[in-house]
């Protein structure tokens, strides 16, 4: 089955037919989808598009909203992972290309959600952008602690990242970013990640895949991020949703597999 990891289908830009794209998503192949959390205060409106048999939810704070609340503990995340709505912890981690959030503070919060990770064993949803030294000491530190789950979302940070967190046994995402003309470096990112740990993603209603770049993205489009992976990976179409599937079984065990 086709799968959606990563969507935003709270985010404002589908207020006008959220349930239209959901249709869409389905009658596309999209069986099942994981609305990202993007700050724990807006945990209710991620939740309420999680109502939907096939869509679940996850909870945490990105990088750019660690501001909101720079003292986060993890028993607060742990305490709304007990939803069974609830199948991974995040997005967080940390991004040095906008510094929207104070960079130490976006390093205090990021290591809450790994001690919320560890504790419920759900996975950590991670973004990154320009912090791959901090992003993989922090990563390596916390795992000798004690092991958790990792899942690079939209992975298009640097190769010896990549290695570093793939030898802690990380799974990585790709997305529509793969199908992009100039980004002929995330091909050779994909090329190179774990065949047995990649699995697609639209970050809807961001970065629509070609051809429907420019345009707000969503799930609809995910065959095209699929067909992209398979090219690069010299992979069949079947064996490439085949894949992916597996993998998002893998990371997210607590969504029963049909």
């Amino acid at each position: 089955m086709l799968i959606d990891s990563h969507v935003n289908l709270h985010a404002p830009q589908f207020d006008e037919d959220r349930e239209a794209v959901i249709s869409r998503a389905l009658a596309s192949g999209v069986r099942l989808m994981v609305n990202i959390c993007d700050r724990v205060s807006n945990y209710d409106a991620v939740r309420l598009v999680a109502q939907h048999p096939d869509i679940w939810c996850t909870v945490g704070t990105h990088p750019h909203e660690a501001k909101e609340d720079p003292e986060l503990k993890a028993e607060k995340l742990i305490q709304l992972a007990a939803d069974p709505r609830v199948v991974g912890i995040g997005e967080c981690g940390l991004d040095f290309h906008y510094d929207l959030s104070p960079r130490e503070v976006q390093a205090q919060v990021f290591r809450a959600h790994v001690a919320a990770a560890r504790e419920t064993g759900l996975p950590l949803v991670v973004h990154t952008r320009e912090a791959d030294e901090v992003m993989a000491e922090i990563l390596e530190t916390e795992y000798a602690q004690g092991p958790f789950r990792i899942l690079m979302h939209c992975y298009t940070s640097g190769a010896e990242l990549a290695r570093r967190v793939a030898a802690l046994g990380a799974w990585f995402s790709v997305s529509g970013i793969a199908t992009f003309k100039a980004a002929e470096d995330v091909r050779a990112l994909v090329r190179d990640m774990p065949a047995e740990r990649i699995m697609v993603e639209t970050d809807c209603p961001y970065l629509a895949p070609v051809p429907f770049r420019g345009r707000r993205c969503e799930p609809a489009m995910l065959p095209k991020v699929l067909e992209k992976l398979a090219e690069i990976r010299g992979w069949s179409l079947a064996e490439a949703e085949a894949r992916t599937e597996d993998a998002f079984f893998a990371v997210f065990d607590r969504i029963p597999r049909p």
